[in-house]
C-alpha cells in the first residue's frame, strides 16, 4: 500500500525570521558580555569640567584652563569711563568710534555718558547697539543771566568749556551716589586712544598721569603736555604755558585718571592731590604716547535736527532747441 503523500511545508514569512535571526545573534553574545562588561554603581562621579572665560587678555598671553590664574587677573579693577556728548554734526561719528574702542578693551568697564541738557533719543539709540556697559545720564543746563556783561578777551568756546565741565561733576555725583568702586577717566569723544592705555588704568593705585600729544590742523609740530617722569616718580612736566597766571599741574583732562574711593572724602573733590609726591606716571618712565587730540572739526558747521541729513538739489532743465 502505498505511503500518504507529505503535506506542503508552509513557507516561513520574512518578519518572523529577522525576529529569529535577532534574537538567535544577541542570546549568542550574551555569556561573553555577562563575562567582560561589569557596572560598578559605587564608582564616584567624573568632576565637573571647569573652564575661565576671559574677554581680553593681553598680547602674547594664553589662558591655560587647567592653570589657576593670578589674583590680579581674577579681580580687575572696574574702569569707569566718564565721556560729556553734545549735539553737533559729529558727534554720532565721535561716540561710535569712542564705542568701538571701549568694546576692545578689557573688562569690566562701565561708560558714563553726558549729555548737555535732557538726554535725547538718538544718543540712546546709539548707545543701546553700542555692545558696552553704559549708563545714559543727562547734566541740566542752568539759566544764563541775560545781563551778565561780557568780559573783554574772552574766549568764543568758553560756555562749551563750562558744560564739559558740569557733565564731568554729573558723572562724578553718580559714582558717589552708587558708591562705584574702580578708576575714574574722563575720555573724551573727539580724542584717539590706544589700548595701552585701557591696560595700564588698572595699574593705578591712588592718581596716575601720564602725557598727552596735541594735533592741530595747519601745524607741522605736535604739542605735548603731561608729566616728565622717573620711574613712577614725577619730576616735571611738558608745556607750552607761558601766560603769567600758569597752572599748578599740567595735566590734560584725558592725560590723568584716579581711584574713585577718592571721591568719598569730600575735600578731595576740590583737589584730588597735593603735589607730585602724590601722583604715578604711567607707564613708568612716561615713555609711551596713549591717547591723541584731534582738533579737526569745523566749529562753523551748522547743526541739523537729526544724525541723519538728506539733501535733494533739483537737476536744471535743459532749454530744447526749436525744430
Amino acid at each position: 500500500m502505498a505511503a500518504p503523500p507529505c503535506p506542503p511545508r508552509r513557507p516561513i514569512s520574512a518578519p518572523c525570521f529577522l525576529l529569529c535571526f535577532l534574537l538567535g545573534f544577541v542570546a549568542g553574545l550574551f555569556p561573553f558580555a555577562h563575562r567582560h562588561l561589569h557596572l560598578d554603581l559605587h564608582l564616584p562621579l567624573p568632576a565637573p569640567a571647569t573652564a575661565i572665560l576671559v574677554r581680553e587678555d593681553p598680547p602674547s598671553v594664553v589662558v591655560d584652563v587647567d592653570t589657576p590664574l593670578p589674583a590680579a587677573a581674577e579681580e580687575r579693577k572696574l574702569l569707569l569711563v566718564v565721556t560729556p556728548t553734545r549735539a553737533r554734526p559729529l558727534q554720532a561719528y565721535y561716540l561710535r568710534r569712542l564705542a568701538h574702542t571701549l568694546r576692545l578693551a578689557p573688562s569690566p568697564l562701565l561708560w558714563l555718558v553726558v549729555e548737555s541738557g535732557a538726554a535725547t533719543r538718538d544718543t540712546a539709540a546709539l548707545l543701546r547697539g553700542c555692545g558696552v556697559m553704559y549708563r545714559h545720564l543727562s547734566s541740566p543746563v542752568p539759566d544764563a543771566p541775560q545781563d551778565r556783561p561780557r568780559r573783554r578777551g574772552r574766549r568764543q568756546d568758553r560756555p562749551a568749556v563750562d558744560s564739559r565741565a558740569r557733565q564731568r561733576n554729573t558723572a562724578l555725583d553718580h559714582i558717589e551716589h552708587h558708591r562705584l568702586h574702580g578708576i575714574v577717566y574722563f575720555a573724551d569723544e573727539d580724542n584717539v586712544y590706544s589700548l595701552d592705555l585701557f591696560y595700564h588704568l588698572r595699574d593705578i593705585r591712588s592718581f596716575g598721569t601720564w602725557p598727552v600729544a596735541t594735533l592741530a590742523p595747519g601745524k607741522s609740530k605736535t604739542i605735548l603736555q603731561g608729566p616728565v617722569c622717573e620711574g613712577s616718580r614725577v619730576v616735571g612736566w611738558h608745556t607750552t604755558d607761558r601766560s603769567k597766571n600758569q597752572r599748578r599741574f599740567h595735566v590734560d583732562m584725558s592725560g590723568f585718571a584716579f581711584n574713585s574711593s577718592k571721591l568719598w572724602d569730600a575735600k578731595n573733590r576740590e583737589q584730588l592731590v597735593e603735589d607730585e609726591t602724590h601722583m604715578e606716571g604711567v607707564p613708568p618712565g612716561c615713555s609711551k604716547i596713549m591717547n591723541f587730540h584731534l582738533h579737526l572739526e569745523d566749529k562753523n558747521a551748522i547743526y541739523l535736527n537729526g544724525w541723519q541729513t538728506d539733501v535733494i538739489i533739483p537737476l536744471k532743465k535743459e532749454a530744447r532747441p526749436l525744430l
